[in-house]
């Protein structure tokens, strides 16, 4: 058996259901331990999101800063596979993203806090 037969092996085992279980997992622990942030918190982000800035300082809103630190994050490649789930799975499939797609919601916003946190000044 090659390394090469090895490797894939292993990514076929790792990028299937133990991936799934793991990402599930872990937006249901963060989402019950954040106490449904992403749910509680959303009108009041929405209203700071779209609020005016008079008096602010530096020459990006808001707005514009959530697309810039999103961008990285969603990419088109997510915007592909979505259609690509629809397509060949069905739209049930679309369920399924809502689902983990509020999961994700959790983790992104312990994401951003641990990098508020740990940040250090280059």
């Amino acid at each position: 058996m090659s390394f090469a037969e090895i490797l894939k092996g292993i990514e076929n085992f790792v990028w299937g259901i133990p991936l799934l279980v793991i990402i599930i997992a872990g937006g249901l622990l963060l989402t019950v331990r954040l106490k449904g942030i992403q749910m509680v918190r959303l009108p009041l982000a929405l209203k700071w999101m779209f609020s005016s800035e008079e008096g602010a300082t530096g020459n990006v809103s808001s707005f514009g800063a959530l697309c810039t630190a999103l961008s990285a994050t969603i990419g088109t490649g997510n915007i592909v596979g979505v259609a690509t789930a629809i397509c060949l799975g069905g739209p049930d499939k679309l369920f399924w993203l809502h689902v983990v797609g509020l999961l994700g919601l959790a983790t992104k916003y312990a994401e951003g806090v641990l990098d508020i946190k740990y940040h250090e000044p280059a």
